[in-house]
């Protein structure tokens, strides 16, 4: 059951071409991430997770929403994977593009 409604999940958002949001441009089809004139490179579950930061700015997003969104099992859900994920970001991004809502979870670029 899991497993279909990661699928389902994942046939609504299949890649759209090009995001731009906060500074960031991210081409899907070439599954890359520019910022100003730097090419920055990303792992397969870094680049997953940015496109869903970029295509909800400024909401809280929980752990558990990410992991559902970016895994296709329940394998990691409850461990800190997203945390070092999210921390790889702000390494390779800034750690001013995402914010952490204490208890509640992360907000990439300005809050709405």
């Amino acid at each position: 059951c899991a497993r279909l409604g990661a699928l389902i999940r994942r046939a609504h958002s299949q890649p759209t071409g090009v995001v731009t949001t906060g500074g960031l441009t991210l081409d899907e089809a070439r599954q890359s991430v520019v910022s100003g004139d730097r090419t920055i490179a990303l792992s397969g579950i870094e680049f997953r997770l940015l496109r869903y930061f970029m295509l909800h700015p400024g909401q809280v997003l929980s752990k558990a929403h990410l992991a559902e969104h970016i895994y296709d099992n329940d394998s990691d859900r409850d461990s800190n994977v997203i945390e070092v994920y999210v921390n790889h970001l702000r390494n390779k991004l800034g750690a001013a593009c995402i914010t952490t809502r204490r208890g509640q979870g992360y907000v990439f670029g300005a809050p709405r």
